[in-house]
C-alpha cells in the first residue's frame, strides 16, 4: 500500500496559520510549547478528522468534522492544531498537546512501514470514537473497499484494545463502538 497524504483545503491551512499568529489562540494551555519558539512553527501532516458514533456505526457513516495539523518546531512536534468546517470554509478550533501527539507520530511511522512494498494506496485519516474516548489512525483504501481499511488505535487506548497494532477495521470496530464507558459501580455502604 502506498500512503497518500491528503491535501487539506486552503481555508484549513489559512485557519491554522492565522492561529499561529494569534496571541489570543496562543494563550490556550495546550499552546504553551508554541508561545516562545526559537524557530519557525510549521503545520505538517494534515489529517482529516472523522467522527464515528451512533447505534450501529460503520466506516462509511463516519462524518468529517475538520482537519488536524501537527505543529512542528524544528524536527519535533510541539502541538496539534484542529480546524472545523464552517460556512466560510474552515475555522480554527483549538490546540492540543499530550500523549496523542507522540502517538499520532508513531502511528504515522507505522503506517509508512506498512505501506512499503504494497501496491494498493491508502489515505491516512483520524477517526474518533467519542463514546470510548478513543482515536485511531484510519488507513482508508478507496480502491479496495471498506473491508481493506486498517485502524491503528492511538495510545492511550481503551481496555481490550492494543494501541499501535494495525487492526482490520471489521475486527476493531465492534470493540470501539460498544456502549459508552460507564463510571465505576456504585459503592454499597455496609457491604463487606
Amino acid at each position: 500500500m502506498t500512503l497518500q497524504t491528503p491535501q487539506p483545503p486552503p481555508s484549513a491551512l489559512r485557519a491554522v496559520l492565522g492561529a499561529l499568529d494569534s496571541e489570543t489562540a496562543l494563550r490556550q494551555p495546550a499552546a504553551a510549547a508554541l508561545r516562545h519558539p526559537t524557530g519557525p512553527l510549521l503545520p505538517a501532516h494534515p489529517l482529516a478528522v472523522h467522527v464515528l458514533d451512533g447505534p450501529h456505526p460503520e466506516l462509511p457513516a463516519a462524518r468529517r468534522t475538520g482537519w488536524r495539523f501537527l505543529i512542528k518546531h524544528g524536527p519535533d512536534v510541539a502541538a496539534a492544531a484542529e480546524v472545523v468546517q464552517s460556512a466560510e470554509g474552515h475555522t480554527f478550533s483549538h490546540f492540543t498537546a499530550g500523549p496523542y501527539l507522540s502517538s499520532t507520530v508513531r502511528a504515522l511511522r507505522e503506517a509508512w512501514q506498512l505501506a512499503q512494498g504494497s501496491r494498493s494506496r491508502c489515505q491516512p485519516r483520524l477517526l474518533t470514537f467519542p463514546g470510548q474516548y478513543a482515536t485511531a489512525l484510519w488507513l482508508h483504501s478507496p480502491d479496495a473497499g471498506p473491508g481493506a481499511d486498517l485502524l491503528i488505535p492511538l495510545a492511550p487506548a481503551p481496555l481490550g484494545v492494543t494501541a499501535h497494532r494495525a487492526y482490520p477495521a471489521a475486527e476493531l470496530l465492534p470493540l470501539l463502538t460498544r456502549a459508552p464507558l460507564a463510571g465505576p459501580p456504585p459503592l454499597l455502604l455496609g457491604s463487606s
